[in-house]
């Protein structure tokens, strides 16, 4: 039975593997003309997915995935990222704002600059971490906490 919310999308056949986790980053120049991209285009840009069932129907040509494209059941992975730890609350709906920070070479920069995430994005803060995070080189006070879209 289908999650309600589970999506049906397309996927390189290659990586159509349940568990596998994606950034969906958008289409390429080559799939305009595709008569499949409705299918494989139906995700929010930017958003992290994660597989959840591959469907036995067959592969598909793509213009862009050399051994073709297949149907997945993908939904919308959680993703970590670090706030300032006046503003995790479980449950609460934040504006992101990146954190001012000139040390991208920090052990936490990726969990403070999350891949896919944009300034102004609105995000629910599913879950929160027990610690906070340290050393931070600009002296936030960070928790790390999971949000969804």
């Amino acid at each position: 039975m289908e999650h309600s919310d589970t999506i049906i999308t397309l996927i390189g056949e290659k990586q159509a593997k349940v568990g596998n986790e994606f950034i969906f980053r958008g289409g390429a120049k080559e799939c305009e003309g595709c008569k499949l991209k409705k299918t494989c285009l139906n995700l929010n840009e930017g958003g992290k997915y994660r597989i959840t069932g591959v469907r036995n129907t067959g592969k598909h040509d793509c213009f862009v995935h050399d051994s073709g494209v297949c149907a997945v059941e993908v939904i919308e992975a959680p993703v970590e990222l670090s706030v300032e730890s006046r503003k995790a609350i479980k449950g609460s709906t934040i504006i992101f704002e990146p954190l001012s920070c000139r040390f991208s070479s920090c052990e936490h920069y990726e969990l403070c600059h999350p891949p896919g995430i944009k300034k102004s994005d609105r995000l629910t803060i599913i879950d929160v971490g027990n610690g906070i995070i340290e050393p931070c080189t600009e002296e936030y006070i960070l928790k790390a906490v999971e949000i969804k879209r």
